[in-house]
């Protein structure tokens, strides 16, 4: 019997080629799509479950409450102490590692030096957390002292050629004791949330001249330390983060406190879970950009409203096609044929197609994933393809979206009656049921809220990259301040600036694009009395050349000074911490006195608000301070170039740093380049949904096409008549066109809301965003009409084009 019904099936797509072509075609584009989309899905939930033990690994945040009590900060890594005392209070902690990024380092072998990233202290306890394969070298032991080091092949390939690395001692950066090369380790799997390529035993922090090991027992303040716990098994992550006040009560005391109010008042710990890392974690100081959930659910609905209306389009033909198969029904139940087995003969039908339309899916699929690898910036191979559940999902998939797609129209097509339709009555159902007409709705509907949400991302992007940000990042390079530089600063700043294309150097902790997450105590005058401030007032390190370097506007006052010696105890501040201390302007502001971090000064100047961090973030108060000659409050150093010949500024600028810093490479950025970072995860979204939002719309309007010839063909007659009764080629192209149209109307009605409601929700994520504007609504929707009166005008035309004496034979 599933022989014969296979044998039919076959027979009825050969004979009916265009309907079947275009169903075909239809869900070979939708499931490509999809699966594209699981594959990209697929990888984004595999992020750091290489390690079986996964699910009982915990990473350490802590929370910073601001004077109000309210979450201030929220920080991924923590002090130092932290690690060791948690492992020591609470034995439901089976193990415990910690790991400090220390970002980009000179390494050196002989004559071989190379600016080096992705460099972390790690404990002995590292590989037991992240159970990378180590290729040369013992894991327990290989981080167990100090001065120790481990590192990829590729690294390992760059200084030491072919030759066995193991053994082979190399310098870091400016510390003069060696490091001896104790093994290798594989490269970090894509799907991981942190990608070391060098380690450097944690041991090596207990040196006074690195770090010091009362520091590592005694700091609180430095919350640099990516704490990972290992819990017992079964134990629940919540009673641990329960006892963690107490555990803070215990061991935390700060001086300064008002009576009775306990630190755990005033910070707290919090554990996350490692697999929930990569997409749920959104915290101030993250290893790596992660990924985000919102993403994943968001292209799993694209993904399920594509399969959905490629199912529609199947439903849609095969019920309108119905009418032809009336006498075939007719027949089979007269020969005794029962209802259940025309339901399977249509099932059947169904199930083939989709088998015939996976397999080409599956191929379009896999010849696509480079492509989607550089839109999204994935690394998606066909190894996707060889997993075991993908494979049953594939297996799934002919039956799933067969019946889905088949089912209606075999419950519509069994229900004819053989009295009827064996009497020549063949139009059973005709051609504009009430549920067709919902269905081609709901494919319209979806992809006019596609449409309108692309529309949406790039507008928002467009936003991002041409809304002024109060200060000019163009020509500005930016690079690490070197330790080595020592108090050579000043002598290469002299150096660069002889030459007419350099226009200014500065240094500070921070530079714009980082995060702003320094801050200490502070005080104000407000009446006749100093008294702490109750707002959050981050602090950035700055040098004069500061504000010149980025063309920051003073509203009041002045700049720092190297010619006033008291401006280490001057402060200047940003308009927004203006108007949070509530004095009443810039210039009312000046001389006012602030003690910030223990240190008491006068404000001599007032900045314009500027976006320091991206526009995900709101400008927040911001307390500008500078210490001459503490070399160590500074991290960066920004230089202004010229714009008209920037490759001989490079030039000049690499080999004039080589004369001061000889042991040291350039490793430098461009600014406006560091700002494209930050939204990148949002135009890889725009570009996906682009491309997904064109896939929609044509499947739509394939279906479209599709049902049209097929409902114009059933009025062939009548186009005949009212052509010899004198309608014209308008008129007919209007009737015919007009009934779709209503539709697609209805469908801007349901979109337009829905997409705007969900829109308004992603542009949350922004503190400075767009509002969603009339015409973005009115262009989707006007261009989802012109796209679906094309597609049906084309075959409304060719009607109304037709010879009327044809028209009327072929009835």
């Amino acid at each position: 019997m599933l022989r014969n019904y296979f044998r039919t099936a076959f027979r009825n797509i050969r004979r009916d080629r265009f309907i079947s072509l275009v169903n075909l075609f239809g869900l070979v584009v939708g499931l490509s799509c999809c699966l594209v989309i699981l594959a990209y899905i697929s990888g984004e939930l595999s992020y750091d479950r290489s390690n079986p033990r996964a699910s009982r690994i915990y990473r350490v945040t802590r929370i910073f409450y601001g004077p109000g009590g309210g979450q201030d900060l929220h920080l991924s890594s923590v002090a130092p102490p932290f690690g060791p005392l948690l492992q020591h209070d609470f034995p439901e902690i089976q193990d415990m590692t910690r790991l400090l990024p220390n970002g980009s380092l000179p390494l050196r072998y002989n004559e071989k030096i190379f600016n080096q990233g992705n460099i972390f202290f790690a404990d002995a306890h590292f590989f037991n957390f992240f159970n990378v394969p180590v290729l040369s070298g013992m894991p327990k032991t290989a981080l167990s002292g100090p001065y120790q080091v481990m590192m990829t092949p590729e690294i390992a390939q760059k200084f030491f050629g072919h030759a066995d690395p193991v053994g082979k001692v190399i310098q870091l950066g400016n510390i003069r004791q060696g490091f001896l090369v104790t093994g290798i380790f594989s490269d970090f799997p894509r799907n991981s949330h942190l990608h070391p390529e060098v380690l450097v035993s944690f041991n090596t922090l207990r040196d006074t001249l690195i770090y010091g090991e009362n520091q590592l027992e005694t700091n609180w303040g430095n919350n640099s330390f990516y704490t990972y716990l290992l819990l017992a098994p079964g134990y629940p992550a919540g009673r641990l983060e329960g006892q963690f006040p107490g555990f803070i009560d215990r061991h935390m005391h700060f001086d300064g406190l008002p009576s009775g109010v306990k630190v755990s008042r005033t910070t707290a710990l919090s554990l996350e879970k490692l697999t929930d890392i990569h997409l749920k974690s959104h915290l101030d100081d993250e290893i790596e950009a992660n990924g985000d959930i919102r993403r994943v659910y968001i292209f799993s609905l694209v993904a399920l409203f594509i399969l959905l209306i490629a199912c529609v389009n199947y439903m849609n033909l095969a019920s309108a096609r119905g009418a032809l198969r009336a006498r075939e029904i007719g027949v089979r139940k007269a020969i005794g044929g029962t209802r259940i087995e025309i339901i399977f003969q249509f099932l059947g039908e169904s199930i083939l197609m989709v088998a015939i339309a996976l397999i080409l899916a599956g191929i379009i699929a896999r010849i696509a994933l480079p492509w989607v690898n550089r839109l999204a910036d994935t690394q998606l191979s066909g190894e996707f393809f060889t997993r075991p559940w993908v494979w049953v999902t594939l297996l799934l998939i002919p039956v799933t979206v067969g019946f889905i797609s088949g089912i209606y129209p075999a419950l519509f097509m069994s229900s004819f009656r053989p009295s009827v339709v064996l009497k020549g009555i063949s139009r059973v159902g005709g051609g504009n049921i009430p549920l067709r007409k919902a269905l081609v709705i709901f494919q319209f509907s979806i992809s006019i809220i596609l449409i309108i949400a692309t529309l949406v991302v790039f507008q928002q992007l467009h936003f991002v990259e041409s809304t002024p940000l109060g200060f000019n990042k163009s020509n500005v390079v930016v690079t690490r301040y070197p330790g080595a530089l020592g108090n050579h600063f000043q002598g290469l700043s002299n150096a660069l600036l002889r030459n007419p294309r350099i226009l200014g150097i500065a240094r500070s902790s921070r530079i714009p694009t980082g995060r702003l997450l320094d801050e200490l105590d502070a005080k104000a005058l407000m009446g006749n009395k100093m008294q702490p401030l109750k707002i959050t007032l981050k602090y950035v390190m700055v040098d004069p050349g500061f504000l010149p370097v980025y063309g920051i506007h003073l509203l009041a006052g002045r700049n720092f000074d190297r010619r006033f010696a008291t401006d280490s105890a001057s402060f200047i501040l940003n308009d927004a911490a203006v108007r949070a201390m509530n004095w009443k302007s810039p210039r009312l502001a000046l001389g006012k006195e602030i003690i910030y971090g223990g240190v008491a000064g006068r404000v001599i100047g007032v900045v314009q608000d500027f976006n320091f961090e991206s526009l995900h973030q709101k400008i927040i108060p911001i307390l500008f301070a500078t210490y001459p000659e503490d070399q160590s409050s500074y991290n960066q150093i920004s230089i202004r170039i010229s714009g008209s010949d920037i490759g001989a500024s490079l030039e000049f600028l690499k080999n004039t740093w080589a004369r001061f810093l000889p042991d040291e490479p350039l490793d430098y950025a461009f600014l406006d380049q560091k700002f494209a970072q930050e939204y990148e995860g949002e135009l890889r979204e725009g570009g996906l949904f682009t491309f997904f939002a064109f896939m929609a719309i044509f499947i739509a309007c394939l279906g479209l096409f599709g049902l049209a010839s097929f409902t114009i063909a059933q009025r062939t007659r009548e186009m005949g008549i009212r052509k010899v009764m004198g309608a014209g080629m308008g008129q007919l192209i209007s009737l015919l066109s007009l009934d779709f149209m209503k539709l697609v109307l209805v469908a801007v009605v349901i979109a337009v809301p829905v997409a705007w409601m969900a829109m308004n929700q992603w542009l949350d994520g922004f503190a400075y965003k767009i509002h969603i504007q009339a015409w973005i609504l009115v262009l989707a929707c006007f261009g989802a009409a012109m796209v679906a009166l094309g597609t049906v005008g084309i075959q409304a035309a060719k009607a109304a084009l037709a010879n009327p004496v044809t028209a009327l034979r072929s009835e």
